[in-house]
């Protein structure tokens, strides 16, 4: 299948590089786009494509491929709206976008939203382990925590290209849409607190947020949020889960620990189900799950297929067989919605202006 990139920068670079590197049985990558031609250039060059592009309406005019996949920063909203409307699939790495009304503006067509962990062997496996104890309804607590050290340290090994060619007017144009956008959801008076808080909710903690999604359903209440440490610093979230008992959560950026780790640990009555999560960016380290039962028996689970992996077999399924993804538009929007509910709960809780979509 021809598939375009949008987006080189790290996560091109450390991840999906090596994994279309190594999967060209199912994907042959024909063009690359980039605000810096520089990157472009990089990631074309390592993966052989031959159209390079630094405007992703000039990519899409050309045309030469089946799909997008869309891996830049920031906001995707507006990307997939004119690559559907082009009539092409897209794969489109969390966030979906930013705002409600972005997903709400996208046409149909065929789309997945890219969650790796949802397709982590180790996850799939506790998903059917929480299935044989009756599922939801079984749980008593989900308990996360993730350790964030800096991404910069997280990617030393990866000896990245960098962009020193970008025009710095037309960056200062996309920040100040971006800001526009987060106005938009959070209301303009929204001070920064409650913006940065948005912005970890959508940029990290939403892979959390798609795993509960998966194992209970999404959250439909926050009873509590709160922040402390220097932004991102660290964030607490917790409320009921939709079906029965109750989820926190934990999340703290730590500069210099010594490794990215998430736990993520479903207790029901009987027992327990542990994953334990390495940083994503190291290709095929394995998840760790712990299923703790009758009479304190544990069995360890870990294997070295890589997620990311799987998730790109299963979006060549998704165009080509039209096997359904495990997130759509709607899974999509459902973690912005939430996004908005820790906002506006946090926003509420320390008496600070809330307004936009997440009033």
């Amino acid at each position: 299948m021809r598939i375009a990139l949008v987006g080189c920068g790290a996560v091109t670079q450390a991840v999906y590089v090596p994994l279309l590197s190594r999967r060209r049985d199912l994907f042959e990558v024909s063009a690359v786009c980039d605000l810096s031609r520089t990157l472009a250039d990089a990631v074309g060059d390592r993966l052989g494509a031959a159209g390079r592009y630094t405007s992703v309406d000039d990519l899409l005019a050309a045309g030469g491929f089946e799909a997008v996949v869309v891996l830049a920063s920031g906001s995707h909203g507006e990307t997939v709206r004119k690559a559907l409307a082009a009539g092409y699939a897209v794969l489109c790495e969390k966030p979906l976008a930013l705002t409600r009304a972005e997903v709400a503006a996208l046409p149909e067509g065929r789309l997945m939203v890219g969650y790796m962990k949802q397709y982590d062997p180790a996850v799939r496996r506790a998903e059917e382990a929480l299935a044989a104890l009756g599922g939801p309804e079984a749980i008593r607590a989900v308990e996360v925590t993730v350790l964030h050290p800096s991404g910069e340290s997280q990617l030393a090994f990866a000896n990245l290209t960098q962009a020193r060619d970008v025009d710095q007017d037309l960056l200062a144009s996309l920040r100040a849409a971006e800001h526009e956008l987060v106005s938009r959801a959070l209301g303009e008076a929204a001070p920064e607190p409650v913006r940065n808080l948005y912005g970890v909710a959508l940029g990290s903690i939403c892979h959390d947020l798609s795993l509960l999604r998966r194992f209970t359903g999404s959250p439909q209440e926050i009873s509590y949020v709160e922040t402390w440490g220097s932004a991102p610093g660290s964030i607490e979230i917790s409320g009921p889960l939709p079906v029965r008992g109750r989820f926190s959560l934990r999340w703290h950026y730590l500069e210099d620990y010594p490794a990215y780790r998430e736990t993520v640990a479903i207790h029901h009555d009987r027992g327990s189900l542990e994953l334990v999560f390495p940083s994503p960016y190291l290709m095929n380290a394995p998840t760790t799950l712990t299923v703790v039962s009758d009479a304190e028996s544990r069995a360890h689970w870990r294997e070295v297929t890589e997620a990311f992996e799987v998730q790109l077999a299963a979006f060549h399924a998704y165009v080509n067989d039209g096997k359904p993804p495990l997130t759509d538009a709607g899974g999509g929007l459902e973690d912005i919605v939430t996004a908005q509910r820790i906002a506006a709960r946090y926003a509420v809780q320390h008496d600070l202006p809330i307004g936009g979509e997440a009033a």
